[in-house]
């Protein structure tokens, strides 16, 4: 086969197929191939049979392009690199967007073919333009580039990828093209980084600015309100990796007088106004109020009206209230020296709700008025009345009195008017006549009949009498200080017959006279008389109640020994070994559902038909590569089944030679799967079994693991959006705790995360014990199972439990209160487990709620039967996400142990070299350009360095703030500076 024929075909093809149109959104293009419209430059190695140029006028433009196709020799290593890219000092990351084809390996004849149907993009960084010299040892690799469609002799297909180089921090950088075996072409190489676009939001301006990188994701940008806004705190809002702004913090708000219209603040109309800074549209002028010039910030009032100190702006103007009405003065049924005023509201509150009443008292002569002075009281007040009555007592009789009652609101200060009304009343009354003599008409041992004279006559119509009486024996109560009660009682006549009364008992009798109005008079009189005693009972009717009250004693008595001995007897049928506390709850012996295990099925196939769905292959559409199993590669894919809509899957492979025990085990997972319906398990769509290539079907997940999320989103989550997260995971290992099924390897990694950062447990591959390894070594689909997420009882005798997993999840909520880090940091295996068995326990992760903290510590109890269950922390997570102020208390926080920092050395006991090795070891090589670019280049500068000077070289995130602060403080050695960098 004419393999330069093949080349010469492809660079054709290619060239009449190069022009598209670019429309992608804000960016800064660093280098485009196809709008060079020039000699490129680039440079090819090695010089002979690698990568060839050529070019060809289309449409007037000269377009050039690279193509190889040496698929006839073997152990290919052809590089094509580009010329130098200079780098804008903000942006630490670019993509590079490649357009390309590749030819299909199976269009060649020879058997002899070494063909491969991929090639790799590296890059390396410099300073300046190094010309033509090329050492493969310069560059890193960034990514491998597979086509999505591959090209046959007759069938053309293009391909765009776009790959993400990042961590950018010198001045300018290359990009190379390794060949090893492709026949390949291409024809558009675009570089260029993002950039968030000049923009107005919430009334603030913000500049352009260029997107950050991946160890990046938010960028902090601080703008300026527009005119005639202002803000309590600088505007500040974030630039993404994708050039978009989001997460606006503070807010400008138009300043009194202005409205905001679109993204500026303008002046308020004739006739309204707005008296506050807000946000809020200006406002019509309120009622009682003169129309206002432009710009106005309030409207004055009208003539006669007016608004009190309290009234806001925005509210109308009020006028003065009306006198009170129908006053009124009453002393009938009052006490001696008592009268009643009372009255009804304005007829016109003025507009107000606010009305209170006042009330003056004057007596009066013939001569002259003068006021009624302190003697006189007045119930409940004289003044800010909120009721229309009012009691006044100590009135002198026989006198003339005048009252007046005015009526106020919150604005009567502010005029010199009073609205009130008068009234003038005389107190008379008469004396009630005195009771001078009582006596004994007739007596029994339950009742005594009394009778009483008067010291004057009087009609019986106009006098009553008040009789008042009590045992004498209470006496001794009110001695020793407790309530004496009396029984009273108001007659019309001069006699009484009472009855209800204790025989052989003394009574004291008070009589007194009252008034037409009902005053009692000034004296009365005061007599004891007793009732005479009963005659005894009979002695036989006691006797018989006595034993009645000892026979219903006896039967109660024996009726209670009987219950008790029953509830003994249940009692010794309930009680249970401690060993199997943990196992024995009402909802664990009666679960809804029990977990079957598909191993126990003589022919596994049967087991995945009983509990999957079986898919056709043509049903799936395989994207894209997004990881690899222990059984073959895992795929972002599409399923479409007719009548459902399409749906985004994640699709598990079996790797071609497999044995049928591994088919068995890859399918195994999908037979556990599938017995679980929960949001926050992994739902099975399904399987692929009766075709060449199994395969296992599962809801797509968009944020991938867990632990890599919260790495790359270290610091930028709250402590109630972790706890969120966590609550979602506890969920999910109840449910499958409650179908008695033992995870046995649960682990960050292993906790999925969607769009809506919703985290479900996967991972369902059996962990089983190869009974012919003497070190007890477990194995799982991902591997051996991790010694630090493992329980001890589960390392030291085999006991996968429930409070197995309890453990493990303990270790999960570490993970994710410290954004993914590694548990046990770099411990070895036999050091955690000897640590452990020493009663060491994680230290609480930066910033970390102190009840979160203590609910890992009960996860990890040593005597498991101790440990919480997945129930008890499901509904303690409720209750700290009920209650965010629970989160506000932090655990105590130690630097040197809680995030393993390095000391003033690095990995090899030397001392740090340069400012780049330092940010390296702690993980914050992004900001290797901040400090570069500050000055910081020395690591004795970097002691010197204080919390305000990190955040003023571009460090905002909290957490990395927080990593890099703490970490000089261990450079430092002195824990008593742990204030400085406090933050």
């Amino acid at each position: 086969m004419d393999y330069r024929r093949i080349k010469r075909i492809l660079f054709v093809y290619v060239l009449m197929n190069c022009i598209f149109i670019s429309l992608q959104n804000k960016e800064e293009v660093l280098l485009d191939m196809m709008a060079s419209g020039g000699e490129l430059g680039w440079l090819t190695w090695p010089d002979q049979n690698g990568w060839e140029i050529g070019q060809q006028a289309v449409n007037g433009t000269l377009l050039y392009n690279y193509f190889i196709c040496n698929v006839e020799a073997r152990e290919q290593d052809n590089w094509l690199r580009t010329t130098f890219i200079q780098r804008h000092p903000s942006a630490t990351r670019v993509f590079v967007e490649i357009r390309f084809l590749v030819r299909d390996c199976n269009s060649f004849n020879a058997d002899s073919l070494t063909c491969k149907e991929t090639f790799n993009l590296y890059t390396s960084e410099a300073d300046a333009d190094i010309g033509t010299s090329f050492r493969k040892g310069q560059f890193r690799k960034v990514t491998t580039i597979a086509p999505d469609e591959i090209s046959g002799l007759g069938d053309m297909r293009i391909n765009t990828e776009t790959r993400i180089v990042d961590n950018l921090s010198r001045k300018g950088f290359y990009l190379a093209f390794q060949d090893i075996g492709a026949c390949v072409a291409i024809y558009s190489v675009r570089v260029y980084y993002k950039m968030c676009p000049a923009t107005v939001k919430s009334l603030a301006a913000f500049p352009e600015t260029v997107a950050g990188g991946e160890n990046q994701a938010l960028r902090e940008v601080a703008g300026a309100c527009v005119e005639n806004a202002e803000s309590e705190d600088q505007p500040r809002i974030y630039c993404t990796v994708d050039g978009e702004w989001v997460v606006p913090v503070g807010q400008c708000q138009c300043r009194p007088g202005y409205e905001a219209v679109d993204d500026a603040c303008q002046e308020c109309k004739p006739g309204f106004f707005k008296a506050s800074v807000s946000n809020e549209a200006c406002e019509p002028c309120p009622k009682n109020t003169r129309p206002s010039s432009p710009g106005a910030a309030t409207c004055s009032c009208l003539d006669g009206f007016y608004r009190a100190p309290d009234d806001p702006l925005t509210a109308p103007c009020s006028a003065l209230p009306s006198p009170p009405r129908n006053l009124v003065a009453t002393t009938a049924q009052m006490a001696v020296g008592k009268l009643l005023l009372s009255w009804t509201p304005p007829e016109n509150t003025g507009g107000r709700s606010d009305i209170s009443y006042s009330v003056v008292c004057e007596r009066c002569d013939a001569r002259v008025c003068q006021p009624c002075g302190e003697k006189v009281r007045f119930e409940p007040s004289s003044t800010d009345l909120k009721e229309t009555t009012v009691t006044m007592s100590e009135l002198e009789p026989h006198l003339n009195y005048t009252f007046t009652v005015e009526a106020r609101s919150g604005v009567s200060q502010l005029s010199p008017r009073r609205a009130t009304s008068t009234i003038n009343t005389a107190l008379h009354y008469t004396d009630p006549p005195n009771v001078t003599g009582m006596t004994l008409v007739e007596s029994s041992p339950t009742s005594l009949s009394l009778s009483w004279s008067v010291s004057r006559r009087a009609k019986p119509n106009t006098i009553r009498y008040e009789l008042m009486y009590r045992k004498k024996d209470d006496d001794e109560a009110k001695i020793n200080k407790k309530v004496t009660t009396y029984t009273v009682l108001v007659l019309e006549k001069t006699s009484v017959q009472i009855s209800d009364l204790s025989p052989s008992t003394a009574y004291l009798f008070k009589v007194q006279a009252l008034s037409a109005e009902g005053n009692p008079s000034s004296t009365g009189v005061e007599q004891e008389f007793s009732t005479p005693p009963e005659v005894p009972p009979n002695q036989g009717n006691t006797a018989v109640i006595l034993g009645a009250v000892m026979g219903g004693g006896a039967i109660l008595f024996i009726v209670v020994v009987v219950l008790l001995l029953n509830k003994r007897r249940k009692s010794s049928h309930a009680r249970q070994d401690p060993e199997d506390a943990y196992f024995s709850s009402p909802e664990q012996l009666k679960p809804l559902k029990t977990y079957v295990d598909p191993h126990t099925y003589e022919d596994p196939n049967t087991a995945v038909l009983k509990f999957a769905s079986e898919i056709h292959p043509n049903h799936i559409t395989k994207q894209k590569v997004i990881g690899a199993g222990e059984f073959g590669e895992v795929y972002r894919g599409i399923l479409k089944v007719q009548g459902r809509k399409e749906l985004a899957v994640a699709i598990k492979t079996l790797k071609p030679g497999y044995s049928e025990k591994q088919r068995q085990d890859f399918l195994s997972e999908a037979s556990i799967m599938g017995q679980f319906s929960h949001q926050n398990i992994i739902r099975l769509e399904g399987v692929v079994t009766k075709f060449k290539h199994a395969m296992i079907i599962t809801e797509y997940m968009e944020n991938g693991a867990l632990d890599k999320y919260l790495r790359d989103h270290d610091g930028e989550m709250s402590s109630f959006q972790l706890v969120g997260m966590l609550r979602g995971i506890a969920a999910g290992m109840k449910y499958l705790s409650d179908m008695s099924y033992v995870h046995r390897d649960l682990a960050a990694r292993n906790i999925l995360v969607n769009s809506n950062l919703e985290c479900k447990v996967s991972d369902f591959g059996l962990s089983r014990v190869l009974e012919d390894d003497p070190e007890g070594t477990y194995t799982t689909s991902g591997g051996k199972i991790p010694i630090r997420w493992t329980a001890p009882e589960a390392i030291a005798y085999r006991k996968f439990t429930s409070a197995s997993d309890v453990w493990s999840f303990g270790i999960v909520m570490w993970e994710v209160m410290a954004f993914g880090e590694r548990p046990y940091w770099d411990m070895s295996n036999h050091e955690v487990m000897k640590a452990i068995n020493e009663a060491f326990r994680l230290p609480a992760p930066m910033d970390c709620p102190s009840a979160v903290y203590q609910l890992m510590l009960q996860c990890w109890q040593q005597d498991r039967s101790k440990r919480p269950r997945f129930g008890d922390i499901v509904s303690l997570i409720d209750k700290l996400l009920k209650s965010p102020d629970s989160l506000k208390t932090i655990a105590d926080f130690d630097p040197r142990v809680s995030i393993r920092l390095p000391s003033t050395s690095g990995s090899d006991g030397s001392p740090f070299r340069s400012v780049s090795e330092w940010l390296e070891s702690i993980k914050m090589s992004q900001y290797s350009e901040n400090f570069n670019m500050a000055g910081v280049v020395s690591m004795e500068q970097v002691l010197q360095m204080k919390s305000e000077d990190i955040r003023n070289i571009g460090v905002r995130l909290p957490g990395h703030l927080k990593r890099i602060a703490y970490s000089i403080l261990g450079l430092k050695d002195q824990t008593s500076t742990l204030s400085v960098f406090a933050v």
